[in-house]
């Protein structure tokens, strides 16, 4: 896999990671606006790296593949079972 491609998937994962845990927070303290500021600015941070990520390196999720363009680029991923798109089992070339 690709380095860059590798550490924007790192970051968006850390970023998701966090706003998961400030989701689970809000819960529990509704009304805690520095909390709700952080978890607005995560999600926004988060928002942008996988814009960000899918113009580089096409969509993450099947319902995100549709764009303005005429091609369901989803296809054109690699598959999970492919070592390319899984860390552990990096080597082959997709």
């Amino acid at each position: 896999m690709n380095d860059d491609r590798e550490k924007m998937l790192e970051v968006l994962t850390a970023l998701d990671f966090m706003a998961v845990d400030m989701a689970l927070y809000l819960d529990t303290h509704p009304e805690d606006k520095n909390a709700i500021d952080i978890y607005n600015q995560i999600i926004k941070e988060a928002d942008t790296a996988r814009t960000m990520y899918e113009k580089n390196f096409g969509p993450l999720c099947s319902y995100r593949s549709a764009s303005s363009e005429d091609k369901f680029k989803w296809i054109d991923n690699a598959w999970p079972w492919q070592e390319c798109f899984n860390y552990s089992l990096k080597g082959e070339s997709c």
